[in-house]
């Protein structure tokens, strides 16, 4: 179980390699979950993304329902709970961000982002360079849920 942050949902809607990745582990079990304040963030920033690279806008959000299948929303009756935790290991940096941290708190799990704000916070940090190696473990040790 990983919780991820909007920017990887974002690269996951732009490019392949995260898509793909989010893909192959989620059918064979491992857990994707964000926050749902991540999509909203997801939703907003890439509509101009797309704009800026000369990119059709219509099918972001066919694109974030498809990745609403394979990654949990996590509700903020969960994170909410940790919201002043999460602050507080965020201070000084963008305590914005406070969901992702939350979210990982409250599911007792790490994060995937390439956000480095989340480094030194307490929980596991994975970026896209990395994150295959922590995904494989999982499918190793039988972690995955059915």
């Amino acid at each position: 179980m990983i919780v991820l942050d909007a920017n990887i949902l974002i690269r996951a809607v732009l490019g392949r390699r995260v898509r793909q990745l989010i893909e192959t582990y989620a059918f064979q079990g491992v857990r994707f979950l964000a926050p749902d304040v991540a999509f909203d963030d997801a939703q907003k920033y890439l509509p101009p993304l797309l704009k800026k690279w000369g990119k059709h806008t219509s099918d972001v959000s066919a694109s974030l329902d498809y990745l609403r299948q394979l990654i949990e929303p996590v509700d903020r009756d969960l994170y909410g709970e940790f919201e002043s935790e999460a602050r507080e290991r965020l201070r000084g940096r963008d305590e914005n961000d406070w969901p992702i941290l939350a979210s990982a708190l409250g599911l007792a799990c790490g994060i995937w982002t390439e956000d480095a704000d989340f480094f030194g916070t307490g929980v596991a940090v994975w970026t896209t360079s990395r994150i295959e190696i922590f995904l494989k473990s999982l499918i190793k040790t039988g972690e995955p849920e059915p």
